[in-house]
């Protein structure tokens, strides 16, 4: 405040720097922190604002203006397009761009945890590749439904009944607002005009091929990721168990 003196230095500051961003994140690293710490809570929302980065630049690359993304604590994060896409295919390639990126972060993390032994970046990774194996669930409005609608927007009954599964499961208010929303997706494209659904959901066989690898590359790797680190994780468990045995 001293160094830039006047209000409308600092007005401008905040407009250019995302001002809105860094706050919603610094409320979602606090909220995360009253469980986590701060450390993995400030980890875990990065993570989150990689996943988002990997939507921001798909859009940008089809030439559709966004906006920052926004943080909600406990619920993640989301952007607002300027424009929608003029397809399901070009949708479903923005949708992945988020899984992509941010599955990348946590091999980043990974990779850390590698250089250094330190379990906290392999406890980081292991968060990051189930929050993007989580988005791959096939239902709207997850990233899963997104790109999933490009092959066929009657799979999204397969992740509904699996988003309703998992509920029953872990009793999650995330889950049942994913749930209600994924009805409200599905019911409102079912009275979508047949003109209308056809025109968005004409889609070339070879791209629909593409989407599918897209779609099951990266949801093999998120579930490989996961595998993988909870091998040093677990390693380090036990040696605290024998270092508290001792003790």
């Amino acid at each position: 405040m001293f160094l830039f003196g006047k209000m409308k230095y600092l007005f401008l500051i905040f407009k250019v720097g995302k001002f809105k961003t860094f706050i919603t994140m610094l409320i979602s690293i606090w909220a995360y922190a009253m469980f986590w710490g701060w450390s993995f809570a400030a980890g875990f929302v990065g993570l989150i604002f990689i996943h988002e980065m990997g939507h921001v630049l798909a859009l940008r690359l089809q030439g559709v203006k966004s906006s920052a993304p926004m943080f909600i604590p406990f619920v993640g994060a989301y952007i607002g397009m300027k424009e929608l896409p003029d397809n399901a295919f070009a949708e479903a390639l923005v949708a992945a761009g988020g899984p992509l990126l941010g599955t990348l972060g946590a091999i980043g993390c990974a990779g850390a945890g590698l250089a250094t032994g330190n379990p906290f970046w392999f406890a980081l990774a292991s968060s990051g590749f189930l929050l993007n194996l989580f988005n791959l669930l096939p239902i709207s409005p997850l990233d899963g439904g997104r790109i999933i609608g490009a092959i066929s927007p009657r799979l999204w009954i397969l992740g509904l009944a699996g988003a309703v599964f998992l509920f029953f499961l872990t009793w999650s208010p995330i889950l049942a607002l994913i749930v209600i929303m994924g009805s409200v997706q599905m019911y409102n494209n079912y009275k979508k005009p047949g003109v209308e659904k056809a025109r968005y959901y004409t889609i070339t066989p070879m791209k629909r091929l593409i989407i599918a690898a897209i779609f099951l590359s990266m949801l093999a790797l998120t579930t490989v990721g996961m595998v993988a680190v909870q091998a040093p994780l677990d390693q380090f468990q036990q040696r605290a168990g024998i270092a508290a045995e001792k003790l």
